[in-house]
């Protein structure tokens, strides 16, 4: 779910009525004020309404799906499966934080931001005929926070009452004006059918597909393999400006994968069409071949400027062994990046050492100003380090070794009450060994994950690697069951609500929860709400750093390495316009070029033997 910081609106008019100002709203919803598009906008400009329609896309994914229900926390969910449902509002991707009509044909604030109320267009309608009606706005609401996955439950936790307002309109009445982005998450939420789930069990997984309202439907489904979506010819919404030059191919397949390799290969041979790569290895060698020369595969380098995810080694502070801050400290001289950038990622990525690197948003230096006011209060709770020196996980140069490391790392956990017996590192106080798991389900990790674990070898440690498949994985974390894995938290550049499911102490003890590390600390639970309530952008970015200097100075996760750019790799059937979007690889606005479908399909059975 895309987020929101603050909001301002499109088209806004203050007029006095009995002496209290109120906001009249025409369209859209922006973070930093001023929407880029205009009130009567024809279409995003990285997209072509021009664009063609037709052929068949199909993408790969790795792992497998159980459900046609993505709103819960049981099953592993079918790839694409987001396309069916419409939302009140969509988002601009070239704009930070900005939200034009879908559902609802405008948002109006209260002045004193305790409402707002969303009007539907009445054109609007589920895939069945049935219009969306403001009870499906309410009933999705009800139905998401009550019964769906944690996320809505922190997500909507503000809201104290949902009315319908005349014909086509629903107001959601809020707790206080505070939470600024509230107006704009519920402008993303998906809306249901009440009709049809009503004869449905909402908590269950399913393989029926359901009744949507999106530009896609499911048209076959193999459980567990593949999944395949049709286009919708009339769909209601394919003339508004917000999908004009989008959703321009009409079949959309997802073949599921056991894991990256052997994805790779079906794709060099023609089995699907686009691949997003993720390993800088296979971006550099793995692709050659003479599909490739003969220029039938293209590979593209998409630029973006999307904050970097915080992905690392990510302690579980439930465990014990995990509770000092001197042993996760400790462990991560283990890592040793600059080795790794060289020896497996040929020099493609930067360390990150931000949670929300890669922007703005990402603390430097020392606590200034502003920054400093707001942390001072909490002197003596947090380290002192976060007022005196920058956060910077180690770093391997010829100056400083990876021996000079784990020398530094050992006097650490010595302090921690730890110490070598023979070649194995044991408590002082109960004699227990220092061992753990690390479960991941990507074998491409184990190049990463091995290298770390011998040098914990080096430190007495004993860690092992568990490699799971994906429904497997996501039930240990669901439930927490795990020492360590590889987190990735993803961030916006408006952080909000969502950082109190990935970080808040409400969230630690809830299962299925984002917050896979354990973090239960007051100090992190004030920043958070501090960040939620920020009144402008400086206030935020203010707010957020001093978030992200007590996340870094918590050790919680061992940071690892981030790609400010997208690589995909695609059979050249594909065009594109020339504008991308600045934060998603924008699939959604390529289409095919019909001319060449047949040709290429040829092609590769030519190039590949595949008849």
């Amino acid at each position: 779910m895309h987020k929101m910081k603050s909001l301002a609106l499109g088209a806004v008019l203050l007029i006095a009525a009995a002496g209290v100002a109120k906001a009249v709203v025409t369209y859209g919803m922006s973070l930093y004020g001023e929407l880029k598009y205009p009130a009567d906008f024809t279409h995003f400009d990285y997209a072509d309404p021009n664009a063609p329609k037709g052929g068949t896309m199909k993408l790969e994914t790795i792992g497998t799906f159980d459900t046609l229900n993505p709103f819960i926390i049981k099953g592993v969910p079918a790839a694409g499966i987001g396309e069916l449902f419409d939302t009140l509002m969509t988002r601009s991707e070239d704009e930070p934080a900005s939200d034009y009509p879908l559902i609802a044909e405008s948002a109006d604030l209260a002045a004193d931001r305790m409402s707002v109320l969303y009007s539907l267009n009445p054109k609007a309608r589920f895939h069945d005929g049935a219009p969306i009606t403001p009870d499906d706005v309410i009933w999705s609401f009800g139905i998401l926070r009550d019964k769906g996955a944690p996320q809505y439950r922190f997500y909507y936790g503000d809201v104290t009452k949902v009315e319908i307002a005349g014909d086509h309109g629903v107001r959601f009445q809020f707790k206080n004006g505070d939470n600024r982005e509230l107006p704009a998450i519920l402008s993303e939420m998906p809306v249901l059918s009440k009709a049809y789930w009503s004869t449905r069990d909402f908590e269950k997984t399913t393989l029926e597909p359901p009744l949507g309202s999106g530009p896609y439907k499911i048209e076959s489904v193999d459980p567990g393999r593949s999944i395949t979506y049709r286009r919708i010819a009339d769909y209601w919404g394919k003339d508004l400006p917000v999908n004009r030059g989008r959703f321009n191919v009409d079949v959309i397949r997802y073949d599921y994968y056991r894991d990256s390799t052997v994805a790779l290969e079906a794709f060099k041979a023609g089995a699907y069409d686009i691949r997003q790569e993720n390993s800088s290895k296979a971006w550099s060698t793995g692709y050659d071949g003479p599909a490739l020369r003969d220029g039938l595969i293209k590979k593209v380098v998409i630029p973006n400027q999307n904050p970097s995810a915080m992905q690392g080694f990510g302690y579980n502070l439930r465990r014990p062994l995990f509770q000092d801050p001197l042993v996760r400290r400790a462990l991560a001289y283990a890592f040793d990046f600059e080795w790794s950038n060289v020896n497996l990622f040929y020099g493609a990525y930067t360390r990150t050492r931000s949670y929300y690197d890669n922007s703005e948003l990402a603390a430097t230096g020392t606590p200034q100003g502003d920054e400093l006011k707001l942390l001072e209060p909490f002197r003596g709770q947090i380290p002192d380090d976060v007022f005196t020196k920058e956060y910077d996980p180690p770093k391997y140069t010829d100056q400083f070794t990876i021996r000079d490391g784990l020398r530094d790392a050992l006097g650490l956990l010595k302090e921690a009450g730890w110490s070598f017996k023979g070649e194995q590192l044991v408590n002082d106080k109960t004699g227990q060994p220092f061992t753990f798991q690390i479960i991941d389900f990507d074998p491409q990790m184990e190049r990463i994950i091995l290298p770390f674990i011998q040098n914990l070898k080096r430190l007495g440690i004993t860690a092992t690697l568990r490699t799971v498949d994906v429904s497997q994985y996501q039930q240990l974390m669901n439930n927490f069951d795990f020492d360590m894995n590889v987190v990735i938290f993803g961030q916006s550049l408006s952080p909000g609500n969502e950082q109190r499911e990935f970080f808040g102490s409400a969230a630690a003890d809830q299962p299925g929860s984002q917050n896979l590390l354990g973090i239960k600390s007051k100090v992190i639970d004030q920043l958070i709400e501090g960040v939620i309530a920020a009144q402008t952008r400086a206030d935020l970015v203010t707010h957020v750093h001093a978030l992200d200097r007590v996340l870094q100075y918590g050790y919680y996760v061992i940071p690892q390495y981030h790609l400010g750019q997208f690589w995909f790799a695609y059979w050249d059937k594909f065009r594109h316009p020339q504008v991308a979007p600045k934060y998603t690889p924008g699939l959604e606005t390529w289409w095919i070029d019909t001319g060449v479908e047949q040709t290429i399909e040829s092609k590769k059975k030519d190039e590949t033997g595949n008849k």
